[in-house]
């Protein structure tokens, strides 16, 4: 007699191919056969969980598919822990919905968090953000909106080839995690759309940006507190709010930002080019071990700065002095143009002076032809080669 356990394996093992394929002690989980429609129309949120749920829960490294075509879902949350290393192929496009309610207030789109042994390849997501920009800017009662991509609690991770169109808040964030890789990234929105960083940092260790070219509204690249070892390497930037290490110290007890470098990136036409901004307020913060090599400036303004007094409508800023501490940063080979006639401007808290500022080798012009300036403020360090504008360490 055949029992009931064997009918049902035996309908497992036909229905199987209709879900994967079965390659190599790989398995590949295709979205369309979960039910997802490449319409850009159809709610295909719940076949991406059930695909997400499939390669979870699988004992061997799996991939999920996303084929050409454009797929609507709304807030989704890919959480693990997996069992499993697990790839995220897309060859089609992610659409938000075009009503910006319909993500609310969660503060994200795509999330995935507590997993590790991840890698997001490919394909583009457009987050549809112009709606809820016009809101803002109208003064409306608006939602928060939505970061487009989030890697929280992710270890061994990579988002590479990705394309980010539009997104409501920042497009990609990393938080929380360890040995990260970012590479050959897209990032696009215009350069007036409000809170749109390229890719935000925080809290993680380890992480490297490499090959991007970023279009957006606010940084290209944020840096906050708690990330260490973080390496980037040729960066187009432009437009946009430059790199930026903060702003921090908003709090007083708050993790510093230390070993972080930047290597062989253009900046073109972006409002500020290598920034560190912090609160002007008490914190027990630091910024420490920054090195900038090898990077292009083209009509950038603000090229060089560290801004020390942040403190927007002067509310909670006694004494007007950051408690952030900022030493050893190193500027070597930066050239090209700046948009302001100050390239270099360094106002360095009064209460915690910058010290250990490396200046070799600058050579930034004003508008092309014109002398530049530069502004020294609560600074020490030391300074080698050609510089210009005139050195005020």
């Amino acid at each position: 007699m055949i029992s009931l356990w064997s009918i049902l394996f035996l309908h497992f093992i036909l229905l199987l191919p209709l879900f994967v394929n079965i390659a190599e002690g790989a398995l590949t989980f295709n979205v369309i056969k979960f039910g997802a429609k490449p319409d850009g129309t159809t709610d295909s949120t719940r076949p991406f969980l059930s695909a997400w749920a499939s390669a979870c829960a699988s004992t061997v490294s799996s991939s999920i598919y996303v084929p050409k075509g454009r797929y609507l879902i709304r807030f989704t949350e890919f959480r693990g822990p997996c069992k499993s290393a697990i790839r995220v192929q897309i060859d089609g496009t992610l659409v938000a919905p075009i009503d910006y309610n319909a993500l609310g207030n969660s503060g994200y789109w795509i999330l995935f968090i507590q997993v590790n042994r991840l890698s997001v390849v490919g394909g583009s997501i457009d987050a549809k953000g112009a709606g809820l920009w016009a809101c803002k800017k109208s003064g409306q009662n608006c939602p928060v909106g939505a970061r487009s991509i989030t890697f929280n609690w992710v270890n061994d991770g990579e988002i590479s080839g990705l394309t980010s169109i539009n997104s409501q808040l920042m497009h990609i964030v990393i938080n929380s995690c360890k040995n990260v890789k970012v590479s050959n990234v897209r990032i696009i929105a215009p350069d007036l759309s409000p809170n749109t960083d390229g890719i935000h940092v925080r809290s993680s260790i380890g992480v490297t940006i490499t090959n991007s070219n970023i279009k957006t509204g606010d940084d290209c690249i944020s840096i906050g507190p708690g990330t260490r070892n973080l390496w980037m390497e040729k960066i187009l930037c432009g437009p946009g709010h430059g790199v930026s290490i903060g702003s921090l110290g908003r709090d007083f007890n708050e993790n510093g930002v230390e070993n972080v470098t930047l290597v062989n990136s253009i900046f073109t036409g972006s409002d500020n080019g290598l920034r560190i901004k912090t609160w002007a307020r008490p914190s027990n913060g630091f910024v420490r071990n920054i090195s900038y090599r090898n990077i292009v400036m083209k009509n950038v303004e603000n090229p060089i700065i560290i801004d020390q007094n942040y403190c927007p409508n002067n509310i909670g800023c006694p004494l007007q002095g950051s408690g952030i501490k900022i030493s050893q940063v190193t500027y070597q080979n930066i050239q090209g143009t700046s948009a302001t006639q100050v390239a270099m401007a360094f106002d360095c808290s009064h209460t915690n002076p910058c010290a250990g500022i490396k200046l070799k080798d600058i050579k930034l012009t004003y508008m092309n032809t014109k002398k530049a300036q530069s502004f020294c403020k609560n600074i020490g360090g030391t300074f080698g080669g050609v510089i210009v504008p005139d050195n005020c360490l």
